[in-house]
């Protein structure tokens, strides 16, 4: 009875492992987890830009994983940031730090680079979000957020904090391949200040001088 029990429990803690989405690896003990997994909680990596036989992503068995620059050697030269990876990716790109290919297949190939920012009102004292399509088609096709995450119509897009927190919208890629969203972060978005609104008063001072 003690070695079915025995069996069953390890049968468990198998299932529970992989249903997690981990995979064990024999060298050094270390769990390869999903790299794209949302962090919804926003808990920062107890290791800041880790190795890539320790960042929990790079197959460990692999010999190649260890012949790879560490980011935070390759990273030493760029642009800072305060969240994410600590990089500012857009000024690298400003400053051509980096130069991406766009096309994976053909170098020649140049990003169709739309200069339009979309504000968008939020409610409360938080300054309205300003969202520019230009940092964005630099790196990115059109084809990338429409119409699967975004449709491309004036008031088509119902959005809250609470769906990008949970990975969708922005949260498709910030908190993912972008940069996290944060309290360090808020303003990179909301950054547009309100226009200061009247007030009953001053309406009716207006109205009297006039």
């Amino acid at each position: 009875m003690q070695s079915i029990n025995k069996t069953l429990s390890l049968l468990l803690t198998l299932v529970f492992v992989y249903s997690a989405g981990f995979v064990l690896s024999g060298r050094n003990n270390v769990l390869a987890a999903d790299p794209n997994t949302f962090n919804r909680l926003l808990k920062k990596n107890k290791v800041r830009n880790p190795a890539p036989p320790k960042d929990g992503i790079h197959n460990i068995q692999s010999d190649g994983t260890y012949i790879l620059q560490p980011p935070l050697e390759a990273f030493k030269k760029l642009p800072k940031s305060r969240a994410g990876n600590y990089v500012d990716w857009v000024k690298a790109l400003k400053m051509k730090k980096i130069q991406p290919r766009y096309d994976k297949n053909d170098p020649k190939v140049k990003p169709i680079i739309m200069d339009l920012n979309i504000i968008r009102e939020v409610k409360g004292s938080m300054p309205d979000v300003v969202y520019p399509h230009a940092q964005h088609t630099e790196w990115l096709d059109c084809s990338n957020c429409h119409p699967a995450i975004f449709i491309p119509q004036k008031g088509a897009n119902q959005m809250s904090m609470a769906s990008i927190l949970l990975g969708k919208q922005c949260g498709v890629c910030h908190g993912k391949v972008a940069f996290p969203v944060t309290a360090s972060t808020c303003r990179t978005c909301h950054s547009k200040a309100k226009k200061p609104k009247k007030s009953a008063k001053n309406k009716n001072v207006s109205a009297v001088k006039k």
